[in-house]
């Protein structure tokens, strides 16, 4: 994604992923389905002009969206467990 994921610098992101890696796929699975319903969520609050739900269920998909996303093992802070202050250019 080309940035830190902020999940990561807390105790509780650190902790998920201590998880075994079976236990990380199936809650990353999870993490997914719910960013897809809350986005669904978030268009229907938006279509019956209802912003502040709307923007409660965007934020819900984006929390989703961040925990999927680390615990896929695909951010670059994830395999050394490293977080820099400041990403490289290009990357």
């Amino acid at each position: 994604m080309g940035y830190i994921n902020p999940l990561l610098e807390l105790p509780a992101g650190k902790a998920l992923m201590q998880l075994p890696a079976g236990d990380r796929a199936r809650i990353e699975a999870v993490m997914r389905e719910l960013r897809d319903q809350a986005n669904a969520e978030a268009e229907m609050a938006w279509r019956r002009r209802k912003g502040p739900m709307a923007a409660y269920w965007r934020a819900v998909a984006t929390y989703a969206r961040h925990t999927a996303h680390a615990l896929s093992g695909r951010s670059p802070n994830v395999s050394t467990g490293v977080q820099d202050s400041i990403m490289p250019k290009g990357e």
